[in-house]
This record gives C-alpha cells, structure tokens and sequence, in this order.
C-alpha cells in the first residue's frame, strides 16, 4: 500500500507517442479496444450459432445427437480456456493438411493471432451456451411440445418457431454473463501476440514503465464496455419477456 501511495502518477503519458512511432498511448488503447470488440462480437455471434445447435441436440429425441452433444460440451467445457488458445494457435496448423497449416502459420500479423484466438473463444462459448439452453429448453412447459405436435408441426419447426425462441428469451440473464465474459476472456488473446486491450496496456506500462495508469485506463473500458452490454441485455430482458416464465417481471 506504501509502494502506492508514493507512486509517481503521471496520466500525461497517454499523450506521448507509442515505440510504432505513429500513435500516442491513447490511440494505442483505443485500437487495442477495437480489436476487442471486433473479438468478442466475433466470438458471441460463433458461439450462439453453434450453441443454439448443440443446444438443440442436446434436447432432441435422439441418442447419436445427444452423445454428440454431450462429447462436445465436456471437452470444451472442461479444458482452461489459456491451455485451448495454445491449442487452437500452436497445435491446430500441425493437425491440418500441409497447405492449410503452412498459409494459417503465414497469415498477416494480427489476422494470424485473431482467427485462432476467435475459433477458440467461439468453440469454448458454445460449450457454455449449449448448456445454457438446454436448461432453458428444458424449462419449458411439457405443453408447448405437445402442443406443437398436435398443430402437426414437425420437430424442426417446432424447434425453430416454438422452442427456440421462447427458450432463448428466458436464458437471457446467463447469456448476459456469458457476453460479459467473453469481453473479458478475450484477454487472453495476448498470450498469442494479439494486441487487443489488455495486451496493449501492457505494451505500454513495458515501454512507458507506467503501469498503475496503464492497466487503469483498461479497467475503465472493460467496465465502460461490459456496462454497455449489462444495460442491453437487460433491455432486452424487458422487452422480450415471456409471460408467466422466468423473466417476466418487467417491473425490475
């Protein structure tokens, strides 16, 4: 606590230029946040496209579908997140045919770091969201099945214009979570040279040797961004809660 309390703060450092030669510290952050983002939204948009569908295989009435589903969420699920990135990122060009593997290892730097970290964090939120959804498919009266049946639905409509969309509607709260943190697991990205936020602060406490500033100035916009998404979600919540379930009380 000493050791802080006589920090020299310096927050003009922002301003001063950044070892590309190009931007200041400022700027710097800023890209960093927008390659965040660029993650993250990558990452949320893979994860609930696969996660809806795993989701789904889950709850069918179908034995080879629910192993599959099954297998998929214990292995993403279970292995930390830090040891998958490495996977995806080191090991995946080995397993490829040669071609594919020599022109992923040969791609463009940040493009390079960005596809591997995005499968990964894509592949590992589907995991989580394939769970969620289940719960919320799960959740719903044994009526609206049976309903849909007896309207002579088959299963695939009845999945896309019954189940699913009601069942999405209630998991929202955990989604919420999972979108927040899925901005703050893209931080791990830095492990595998991507400059995304966290590893921009920490380029520029090495060079700047200000590091209080640095890594408070990337609190900040976490905060600020994962806020964001907070106030969204629960918008959404509102406005598309299902009367007489969970989620319904508009009053909160």
């Amino acid at each position: 606590m000493a050791r802080i309390m006589n920090y020299d703060w310096n927050w003009s450092v922002f301003l001063d230029l950044s070892p590309n030669g190009v931007h200041a510290y400022w700027q710097t952050l800023l890209i960093g946040t927008g390659w965040t983002l660029a993650l993250a939204s990558g990452a949320i948009v893979f994860s609930l496209l696969l996660g809806a569908m795993l989701g789904v295989m889950r709850t069918v009435p179908s034995r080879p579908a629910n192993l599959i589903g099954a297998a998929y969420v214990e292995l993403f699920r279970n292995i930390p997140l830090l040891v998958q990135m490495f996977l995806w990122y080191f090991v995946l060009p080995e397993l490829l045919p040669r071609a594919w593997g020599l022109a992923l290892k040969q791609m463009p730097q940040p493009w390079g770091q960005f596809l591997p970290a995005l499968l990964c964090l894509g592949c590992y939120g589907s995991a989580r969201i394939a769970e969620q959804l289940r719960a919320g498919i799960q959740s719903l009266p044994r009526g609206q099945f049976q309903a849909g049946i007896a309207l002579g639905l088959t299963q695939r409509q009845l999945y896309r214009h019954v189940i699913l969309p009601e069942a999405f509607r209630i998991v929202i709260p955990p989604l919420t979570s999972e979108f927040m943190g899925t901005i703050k697991y893209s931080s791990v990205a830095l492990t595998i040279g991507l400059l995304e936020l966290t590893g921009q602060a920490r380029a520029m406490q090495e060079f700047s040797f200000h590091i209080l500033e640095a890594f408070t100035a990337a609190t900040l916009i976490y905060l600020l961004l994962n806020g964001l998404v907070a106030r969204g979600m629960r918008a959404l919540e509102r406005r598309w809660a299902v009367p007489g379930l969970i989620g319904a009380d508009k009053s909160r």
